[in-house]
Parts: C-alpha cells; sequence; structure tokens
C-alpha cells in the first residue's frame, strides 16, 4: 500500500492528488481501503494545520435560524419570551447555561458553540 505520514504541504497536496484519483473507488477493495485510510491521514492534517474557529454563538443562532427558514419566535421554547429572544440576540443579554442546553437538545446546535463567551453590551 506504501502510504506514508503526512508531514508537509507537498505531501498533504500529494495526498489530496491520491485522493482525487481514487474517489470513485469501491469500497472493501485496495483501492477503497487506500482512499479511507488517506482521507483519516489527511483529516488529521487539516485539523493540525488548518484550524477553523468555531462562529460566535449569537451569529450561529441566527444563521441556524436563516438556513431554516424559522424565525425568532422559533427561539421562545429555547430562550423565553419574545423580549427576552430580542435580548440575547441584540446581545443585550448573555445565554444562560439552560438556555444553551435547551438550544442544542431542541434545535441540534452544537454545545461547543453555544459555550463559548462571546461580547454582549451590559444593561447600564
Amino acid at each position: 500500500m506504501n502510504i506514508k505520514p503526512i508531514k508537509t504541504e507537498s505531501d498533504y497536496q500529494a495526498a489530496l492528488e491520491e485522493i482525487d484519483r481514487l474517489f470513485n473507488a469501491a469500497p472493501n477493495t485496495p483501492e477503497g481501503d487506500r482512499l479511507d485510510v488517506l482521507t483519516t491521514l489527511v483529516e488529521t492534517y487539516e485539523d493540525k494545520h488548518y484550524y477553523i474557529p468555531l462562529p460566535d454563538p449569537i451569529e450561529a443562532i441566527i444563521y441556524y435560524l436563516e438556513s431554516r427558514g424559522l424565525s425568532r419566535r422559533d427561539l421562545e421554547p429555547y430562550i423565553g419570551s419574545q423580549a427576552r429572544v430580542s435580548e440575547i440576540l441584540n446581545r443585550k443579554q448573555p445565554l444562560s447555561i439552560d438556555m444553551m442546553r435547551r438550544l442544542h437538545a431542541g434545535l441540534a446546535i452544537p454545545a461547543e458553540v453555544l459555550i463559548q463567551p462571546y461580547e454582549y453590551n451590559r444593561a447600564a
């Protein structure tokens, strides 16, 4: 099989080219097995060298609403009243742990996104 760890950018590019060549390989064949191993190596290299930070929690909630055609009213079961939803989305109040749990359980927004610290404007 002659597969080696990906240590450099040129190793990475060569692995991507090989994955492209093997992309339609049938599962449980030598080519399919090679594709599986190469994709695992590439994922590991990318996780280490191409870190993508998690989105801001409020931006993630807004994106979730827009991408699914939901309204702010659809957040009320998870956040509270219409006024509370507005305060949260306008960054006037922070998300509580209970809100985060409900958003995660009810809307499948990743908990690791919701628990991040973020900027909000404290009420004076």
